[in-house]
């Protein structure tokens, strides 16, 4: 008679914990080929070569560039392509803002574009992209002082927001940490400056979650006040950064406060992101706001490793392919959980970075 055998359960658990981290090794291949698709489309179907721009928005286009290095940066074959886009978008876009170069009314707006450029000068080493972003962050210098402190989010001076205070930040201290002497001395004081008034404006509240303004009469944050995905990315960013070039414990602390919160409290019941209000769609800049968080929690789990931001980069990645995005056309939605619809240039920009951050946790 055969000798029939059973396999202990803890030997078929220990077997298929092996399968499952097997079929996830060779998932990122999948998240990083997903990606390149996404980035095809983002730019088959919303480039405009002679303005420089994606669908000719503007501080949306400051992010696409953004998101155009990260690729390059994870998958060196697309370095060529990316750095053609970023000669082009240099040449053809200053000016298209409403300002004269890369500045206009809008601190923010200028915030993005210089990060846009630090990425691009981190690839290329082109040392006039990196001027292009000590220049913006020149005139972003002008909105310093506010009501209630910190800085101002528009040359108006109408409001004082967590965003703008954040790009600041983030600029400061990105550019703290690639420059030497009296400019990085210069840089590190400003972001530090920033950061001390920023974690004790109340603009963080109890849960860790990041407000989106200050009331300019009170001082105060409004209850009800938003809490849009990007105001709790961009801040991880700039900790990130800050820790880097001034060390300091408390940095990833907060930031991984933060990054916590929004998986507790700005998901679904499946754990997909989730944009503050709902849907909001159609809307071209808050499609680019999950975008903004998920690239810079990727940044979060190099710093610091976190098993629970892999799980969660992994799952949206795989909701907003299944469930978001038209096969036909490649096109991908705002809305991460499905169904396909709205479809603009942010919703596929920000489809590329949480797909290129599934790669690169994977």
């Amino acid at each position: 008679m055969p000798l029939r055998t059973t396999l202990p359960l803890e030997l078929l658990f220990a077997l298929l914990q092996g399968y499952l981290i097997l079929a996830q090794s060779t998932n990122a291949s999948t998240y990083l080929d997903n990606a390149l698709n996404a980035t095809g489309v983002l730019n088959d179907v919303y480039y405009n070569a002679s303005t420089g721009l994606w669908n000719n928005l503007w501080w949306n286009s400051g992010n696409a560039l953004t998101a155009i290095a990260d690729v390059a940066k994870a998958d060196s074959n697309y370095a060529s392509t990316a750095e053609g886009i970023f000669a082009t978008t240099f040449q053809n876009a200053p000016g298209r803002g409403g300002g004269p170069g890369w500045t206009n009314n809008f601190y923010d707006d200028e915030g993005w574009w210089a990060l846009g450029w630090i990425d691009a000068f981190d690839l290329t080493s082109n040392q006039s992209y990196f001027a292009a972003a000590a220049e913006i962050y020149n005139d972003m210098q002008t909105g310093d002082n506010a009501t209630c402190g910190g800085h101002w989010w528009d040359k108006p001076h109408s409001a004082n927001t967590a965003i703008g205070n954040e790009l600041y930040l983030s600029v400061a201290a990105h550019l703290a940490e690639r420059t030497s002497g009296d400019d990085r001395t210069g840089y590190l004081n400003d972001a530090l400056n920033e950061w001390n008034w920023f974690k004790n404006s109340g603009l963080i509240d109890a849960n860790s979650i990041v407000h989106d303004g200050l009331n300019l009469s009170t001082c105060q944050v409004d209850a009800g006040s938003p809490t849009f995905t990007y105001n709790q990315g961009v801040i991880l960013g700039a900790l990130i950064s800050l820790n880097n070039v001034s060390p300091d414990p408390s940095y990833l602390q907060t930031a991984s406060n933060i990054a916590h919160a929004v998986l507790t409290h700005m998901v679904d019941d499946n754990g997909i992101l989730i944009e503050y209000g709902g849907s909001l769609t159609p809307d071209e800049n808050a499609s680019q706001f999950k975008g903004v968080f998920v690239r810079n929690l990727i940044a979060l789990q190099q710093a610091q490793p976190d098993s629970a931001y892999v799980s969660f980069l992994q799952k949206n990645a795989d909701s907003l392919w299944a469930n978001a995005r038209d096969p036909s056309s490649g096109l991908i939605g705002p809305d991460w959980q499905g169904p396909y619809e709205d479809n603009d240039m942010s919703s596929q920009n920000s489809a590329v970075s949480c797909l290129l951050a599934a790669y690169v946790a994977s």
